[in-house]
């Protein structure tokens, strides 16, 4: 890509800003582990909703959404349910509150709170840290090739070096380099000066949305729009089977169709609402978005920064999508289709940077770009060593270390884990490819475990070890076997399977061991109050405390979820429907997010003053 020298300027002037950040930051980030990985719990919630939005804009996924916005149209704003794109409603209402009210520092101490440091206590806090680490190394192999692609596709000099014995291509040039950066400033400011970039790299980001949306908006119109796309394209309500029909226009998108699995397009979307709900259930994962949750003040301001990332991140995250979706529709299909059976859709983001976006603005939308994969990546840097220092060294090996020398191999463990990512991304391609798997079979044995431990008193630190175990296991085994029956069949299918094996391991386990001790459960119950299946724990508080007031918001929580979803859903929708010149639509969108916003103001945020 040929950049000017502003364009140059600005992205060396942002890399610089976010390196004297780090160093200025350092001194308030070591004054001991709550300063280093939750900011002393001093950050204002609002700068930690920014942050976490910033973590959630990762690049790779953007260029996923626009290659199926491309593809579906509307319909593509359902898909991202795979994960599902919900489960920070689910934060959002209930489970931030429950969660900040352990004043626990990592998700692994979180499960020490929960169930205890006997055995059954002990097994889970580890498998729960081997999680964390391995998921972490996982991402940083796979944020190596990301960035690498991202470089030399954008920037234009070419790095490839020989260093001792080893080539380095261009790629693995740029990666360390951008990687050593933002290792760097993470290291040396950790929480605050994670938080200090997140909060400038979202604005930065926010304002190269804004620039692409409004390009497109003056360069496609609705007719161009409608000839470029097939019947149905701008069509959001599902259908059971997928009548998208790109013969006319685009022939080769209908094989990319048949290749992605969906075109049973209705009972996709059931699977993923019974998937969404048991993984929006059982809460965050122990990374960036847990270590915001706890990082926050109080259990109201939990709340309130999970609210507000969704609502800053949709809108302008969309408007770039949707913007890059139809200038790649109407002007760029010579180009993909000149690719012949090499079409590469990632493509789409650079080719449309090159041919629409001005000079000043391309720098910014680069450094903006630039800016996700640093912020996700620093995110994931600052939550993992937490559970190497805090849970291990801290609780087993060292329990009275002195500040200063958590501190210290803090930043050891931070290098040590990047060291063993970036090793297995740069020269063990099948380790990666294996460190991957791993990951996503720890999270494909998640959900049982973590919804059980939410609401049901019974439930034990054996029977959640034995959870996540067997969902792991489960996870390697099943999706083999079911592709060697159904090759063609896609992960969302086989979550059912592996969901019940987790669940039975889970109980199994719980029913042939002793429940935790009462003292404990007591504790968790009263200080947590969660809702669900907590009777003989709340019979025995009330013997002690008569006063006690139990939870009995159920029903108001699951009336919030459905209506944030549909905000939520609202919110990706408008610039959907705004740049593919659905002006009736794009006003039923606005007024449906209003109406939704003003629902959640009187039943779920003026109720936020009365949790802590």
């Amino acid at each position: 890509m040929n950049l000017s020298w502003i364009d140059i300027s600005i992205v060396m002037l942002y890399l610089v800003l976010t390196l004297f950040l780090g160093f200025y930051l350092s001194k308030k980030a070591s004054k001991n582990l709550e300063s280093y990985f939750l900011g002393g719990n001093e950050i204002k919630w609002y700068y930690l909703g920014l942050s976490n939005a910033s973590g959630m804009f990762d690049i790779s996924g953007t260029m996923w959404t626009v290659t199926l916005t491309f593809v579906y149209g509307l319909k593509s704003a359902w898909i991202p349910w795979l994960w599902p794109v919900w489960n920070q409603i689910f934060v959002m209402v209930f489970l931030a509150i429950w969660m900040r009210r352990s004043n626990a520092m990592t998700g692994a101490e979180w499960i020490t709170f929960r169930f205890g440091d006997g055995k059954g206590g002990r097994l889970a806090h580890i498998i729960v840290v081997v999680f964390a680490v391995v998921s972490v190394i996982g991402f940083i192999a796979y944020f190596v090739e990301g960035i690498g692609k991202f470089a030399t596709t954008f920037l234009p000099w070419d790095l490839s070096a020989d260093i001792i014995a080893l080539h380095l291509t261009s790629e693995q040039s740029y990666a360390l380099i951008i990687i050593g950066i933002t290792t760097l400033y993470t290291l040396k400011g950790g929480m605050y000066s994670v938080v200090s970039t997140e909060v400038i790299q979202f604005l930065i980001m926010t304002v190269a949305c804004v620039a692409v949306g409004i390009i497109a908006y003056n360069q496609v119109t609705p007719e161009q729009v409608a000839a470029a796309t097939p019947e149905g394209w701008s069509n959001l309500m599902p259908e059971w089977n997928l009548s998208l029909d790109w013969s006319q226009t685009f022939p080769e998108l209908n094989d990319k169709i048949v290749s992605d699995g969906y075109e049973m397009f209705g009972m996709l979307i059931m699977m993923m609402i019974l998937k969404g709900v048991f993984a929006s259930l059982a809460g965050p994962v122990p990374s960036y978005d847990m270590q915001r949750i706890l990082s926050t003040r109080t259990p109201s301001e939990a709340a309130k920064m999970s609210g507000l990332t969704p609502l800053v991140l949709f809108i302008p995250r969309y408007l770039m999508i949707a913007g890059l979706a139809v200038l790649a529709l109407v002007y760029l299909k010579p180009d993909l289709q000149a690719m012949g059976a090499n079409m590469d859709f990632e493509m789409v983001l650079p080719m449309a940077i090159q041919n629409f976006v001005p000079i000043g603005v391309k720098g910014l939308l680069l450094a903006g770009l630039l800016a996700a994969f640093m912020g996700t990546f620093a995110a994931f840097v600052n939550a993992a060593p937490a559970y190497l220092v805090n849970d291990l060294y801290k609780k087993y090996i060292n329990p009275e270390a002195s500040n200063k020398k958590l501190i210290r191999y803090s930043y050891a463990s931070s290098l040590a884990l990047v060291i063993i990512g970036v090793s297995f991304g740069l020269f063990v391609t099948s380790l990666n490819s294996l460190t991957l798997w791993i990951t996503s079979s720890l999270f494909g044995g998640y959900a049982a475990a973590n919804v059980l431990k939410w609401i049901w008193w019974r439930f034990n630190g054996m029977g959640y070890f034995a959870g996540m175990l067997g969902g792991l296991l489960a996870s390697l085994v099943v999706p083999p076997l079911a592709r060697m029956a159904y090759p063609d069949i896609i992960d969302i299918y086989i979550f059912p399977v592996i969901f019940l094996i987790s669940f039975l391991s889970c109980v199994l386990a719980t029913m042939l061991t002793k429940p935790e001790d009462m003292s404990i459960l007591k504790q968790f119950y009263k200080q947590t109050r969660p809702w669900g299946f907590w009777g003989p724990i709340r019979d025995e508080i009330l013997k002690e405390d008569p006063g006690f007031q139990e939870n009995k918001d159920f029903k108001r929580d699951a009336f919030n979820v459905a209506i944030g979803i549909i905000w939520q859903m609202s919110m990706i929708v408008i610039p959907l429907y705004l740049l593919t010149g659905n002006t009736r639509e794009t006003i039923i969108s606005i007024i449906i997010f209003v109406i939704t916003s003003v629902i959640l103001k009187k039943t779920w945020y003026n109720n936020l003053k009365n949790v802590d």
